[in-house]
Formats: C-alpha cells, sequence, structure tokens
C-alpha cells in the first residue's frame, strides 16, 4: 500500500493491534479519525488510505469508540461516501457551511466496563517490539504539530507499557544541569545531559532537541518531571531563535501543561525502542565460515565446483612430496 504523508508510519502501528492481548485498535481508529478531519480537504490517496484504514478498524472496536467517530465524521464535510455508509450516515450536504469537528464531547466517551478495566491493566504490562517503537516514534516526529498533539492525547489511554518514570534524585539533578546549560545557550551540554538522564542515544537525543516545532523537547521534559516554570525558562533561553518567538513560547507552554506524564513516558519507551531496532539493523551476525558457504551456494547456481586446493604432503623429515 502506498503511504501517505497525512498517517506516516501507520501501518507499522497495526501491527500492535494483531499481537494477542493488546488491543488498541480504538486507540487508532480515534487517531486516525482526528487526523483526518483536522484538513478540510485531501487528495485522492489520502482519501483512499484513510478509506482502507478506517474500514479495517471500524467493525473491530467497541461501541463507544465507534459512536464517538460517528459523531466526529457525521459532521465534516469531507467524510469518504464508503465509510458515511459503512457507519449508517447520510452524505453531508456541501451546500451549507458546516465546521470542521471539534474535540470529542465527554458525554461520547461511555466509562470502561470493570471486565475491560482489568483486561487494559493485564495487558498495560505488555512492551512494544523494537519494530512498533521504530514506527512510532517515525510517525510522531514525522507528524505536523497538530497532529503530534492528537497522538499523544490518544497515546494516554493506550494499554502500552510506558517507561519506567526517571528516579527522583537523578531526575532533581538532571533538571538543574538542563537549566543552567539552558540559561548559557549550550545546546550541546543540554543534549548530552539530557541524552544521559533519559538514558537516549545521542543521534535521538540531537534530534529531540532540534526539533524546530518543539513537541519532543516537551516530551523529554515532561518525562523527566521538569516542572512547567523551569520547561519555560528552557524555552526562553535554550534557542534565541525559540525564546524570541513568544508565540512559540506560549504554545508549547500551553502544550506542556495539558501534556500527560504517562503519554510522555510511552513516547520514551518508543524512542528507546526505536534506538534498539536501529541497532539491530546495523548488525548482522557472521559465522566463521559463512564465505565458504556463500561460495558454495554460488557454485551451486552456476553449475561449477568451486576448484579443490592441492594438497601437500610433508615427509618426517619436514621436507614437501
Amino acid at each position: 500500500m502506498t503511504r501517505s504523508s497525512l498517517f506516516p508510519g501507520f501501518d507499522g502501528l497495526l501491527t500492535l493491534s494483531r499481537r494477542e492481548g493488546v488491543d488498541i485498535k480504538p486507540t487508532l481508529l480515534r487517531v486516525l479519525t482526528d487526523l483526518y478531519v483536522q484538513a478540510s480537504a485531501h487528495s485522492a490517496d489520502e482519501e483512499r488510505q484513510f478509506v482502507e484504514l478506517a474500514s479495517r478498524l471500524v467493525d473491530d472496536v467497541d461501541d463507544a469508540t465507534r459512536a464517538a467517530v460517528r459523531a466526529r465524521l457525521a459532521i465534516y464535510p469531507s467524510t469518504p461516501i464508503e465509510i458515511l455508509k459503512k457507519l449508517g450516515l447520510r452524505p453531508v450536504q456541501h451546500e451549507a457551511a458546516l465546521p470542521l469537528a471539534g474535540p470529542i464531547p465527554p458525554s461520547l466517551r461511555s466509562p470502561p466496563s470493570k471486565a475491560a478495566t482489568r483486561d487494559d491493566t493485564a495487558s498495560a504490562s505488555l512492551s512494544m517490539q523494537p519494530k512498533d517503537a521504530a514506527e512510532l516514534s517515525e510517525m510522531f516526529l514525522r507528524a505536523s504539530p497538530n497532529e503530534r498533539i492528537a497522538i499523544l492525547q490518544n497515546l494516554a489511554t493506550t494499554p502500552l507499557k510506558p517507561a519506567a518514570p526517571i528516579p527522583l534524585h537523578r531526575a532533581a539533578h538532571a533538571i538543574e544541569a538542563l537549566e543552567m546549560a539552558a540559561f548559557n545557550a549550550d545546546v550541546e551540554t543540554f543534549t548530552t545531559e539530557l541524552g544521559e538522564s533519559l538514558i537516549l542515544p545521542a543521534r535521538m537525543a540531537i534530534e529531540v532537541v532540534n526539533d524546530p516545532s518543539g513537541e519532543p523537547l516537551a516530551c523529554a521534559a515532561k518525562a523527566l518531571g521538569m516542572p512547567a516554570p523551569v520547561f519555560e525558562r528552557v524555552l526562553l533561553f535554550l534557542k534565541p531563535e525559540m525564546g524570541e518567538s513568544v508565540q512559540t513560547v506560549f504554545r508549547l507552554s500551553r502544550f506542556y501543561g495539558r501534556l500527560s506524564e504517562r503519554a510522555a513516558l510511552i513516547m520514551l519507551a518508543a524512542w528507546r525502542g526505536s534506538a534498539m531496532a536501529a541497532a539491530r539493523a546495523k548488525h548482522r551476525p557472521a559465522l566463521y565460515d559463512d564465505e565458504r558457504q556463500a561460495l558454495r551456494a554460488g557454485s551451486a547456481r552456476t553449475g561449477t565446483q568451486a576448484p579443490a586446493r592441492p594438497i601437500v604432503r610433508t615427509g618426517t623429515d619436514g621436507f614437501k612430496r
């Protein structure tokens, strides 16, 4: 299936839904819908991909999720006809000026049953595989700010296992060092300290700090337990181009206040798993006779045999015969 920039890495997340004990199909459908309704128009490829993905999920989710998605798509003017029919909806009259879908009303969010709560608690102990973590990390880092907000909001309710919180004494020391580095506009020291405190490889720490939009940095700070006033000072002093933009600082400050610690720790787990997947991809175990096996395989394909080495015999006096 051709990938659309609207849903980067989404097929990889679907593998989580197929794993026994981890059912995140409701979350995936909510994220998919949130991303789709945020744009007023879509290309043919984006519409086709939305129809394909949503059709695979809508029949397998609970009634509360289906009702919430149905409510959002019912008032969205660009909902594909196939999905409208699947949800039992009539096509929207395009002549009427209709607003884009807003947040899901709390009244549509049915509280989970006790049985469902027990199932979620049990499945929450399962960790993401490195490949799935890499897909989630890629999707988040490639997404727009609005798409990242939707992803993190839905991650907060998934059964995915978050990373363990950073110990308080270590987090306090790291926050103090990070604030000092930010005050001095020392991006290199800040990046190194952040990577070491969150146990992230240097490549991932650099990507988090250098992201121009700022949401990954907010996730990292929230996972570390950084107080909101300290995070605001980091935004003001770490990078002049960011600190001089009042709109950017205000937007990220509001985003940080609403960001769930659980969602931030799930993203931290995804970044760590992504680094593990990259390390596995680079590593290829080599056997002592790999070259000999490759030579035999090549000879078998061509119908020839490798030339045999001449047998050299030596006598008891050490001279070759």
